[in-house]
């Protein structure tokens, strides 16, 4: 019995599994604000350029969650956040010491970057750009001369991907287009790295084994 205990030895986190994670996060948070920064000082509010008839770059703002819901205000909605990253940033300490497969920690990386990336544009963005118009691109500003506040900013979102319309003959969905949200580069983050875990490693975060 004591030589099994001596043989077990205390769960460490893998540097590579670190180095996965750290990549990930800082790859993503860097492309979504190159990207909303690129929209937010070349696009007016609500400009749209077609891409291809099933893809717009769109610019819009909201302050609300992913895909425009509004459910809160901006600063709770910020606090939010901030608890959601807390516990998932447990979840991949907890992952990483258990060894689960690395598609894992990707995907909840993934969700870390994505909360992340928007969490600079509610805390950030007030301060560091002008207003957006319809008739106005934004363009950076002194610090604490922007549009808003600290939590006031707004998220910046630009993909919308009207793959089709349906047709008015259709019940209740008839003449709306499928897929109308407009979402930037942290929304899909967070919604591939969702459905990929509900997909494939469900058993590894529903599992109440350590």
């Amino acid at each position: 019995m004591d030589n099994a205990t001596e043989n077990i030895a205390p769960k460490t986190v893998r540097r590579v599994d670190v180095a996965i994670a750290a990549s990930i996060i800082l790859g993503v948070i860097i492309v979504d604000q190159l990207i909303k920064i690129y929209v937010k000082t070349h696009f007016a509010l609500h400009e749209s350029v077609e891409v291809t008839p099933w893809f717009y770059l769109n610019f819009i703002e909201n302050e609300g969650m992913a895909w425009g819901m509004s459910p809160m205000s901006t600063i709770w909605l910020t606090l939010f956040r901030v608890v959601t990253i807390g516990f998932f940033v447990w979840l991949l300490r907890k992952a990483m010491l258990n060894r689960v497969p690395k598609g894992l920690i990707i995907c909840v990386s993934l969700i870390i970057a994505g909360a992340m990336g928007n969490i600079i544009d509610n805390c950030l963005y007030g301060l560091v750009f002008t207003q957006s118009t319809p008739f106005e691109v934004a363009q950076f500003c002194s610090f604490g001369e922007g549009y808003g506040n600290f939590l006031d900013g707004r998220v910046v979102d630009m993909f919308y991907f009207p793959l089709f319309t349906w047709p008015d003959s259709f019940p209740l969905v008839g003449g709306s287009v499928f897929f109308g949200a407009i979402f930037n580069f942290a929304d899909a983050a967070i919604s591939c790295a969702t459905i990929a875990i509900l997909i494939f490693y469900s058993r590894y975060v529903f599992s109440s084994k350590e």
